[in-house]
């Protein structure tokens, strides 16, 4: 049961870096460091996308606008920080 928690918890820290990694993407294409025409940062991005919208998406809905400032992946960590909290109290427990 303890290998099971370990591999969600591990899976979970690696959810956190490719949201850190998709945000740090949209900042260098907004502030036009990269070019999205570059086939290598398409691919890249487009892969980021797909994987955390649809995590995203919902949070971003509840939101309020706050101008260009997107909290959305913030939150979402917070969240996954919680959960792999709650995950080694049980794996203790257990």
């Amino acid at each position: 049961m303890q290998s099971f928690l370990l591999l969600i918890d591990t899976i979970l820290g690696l959810y956190v870096w490719i949201l850190i990694a998709s945000a740090i993407l949209s900042w260098l294409v907004a502030f036009n460091v990269v070019n999205t025409r570059n086939r290598a940062v398409y691919v890249i991005g487009d892969f980021l996308y797909r994987v955390t919208e649809p995590v995203l998406a919902p949070i971003r809905r509840i939101l309020p606008n706050l101008g260009g400032l997107d909290l959305s992946p913030i939150i979402v960590i917070l969240l996954i920080f919680f959960i792999r909290n709650l995950l080694r109290e049980y794996a203790f427990l257990v």
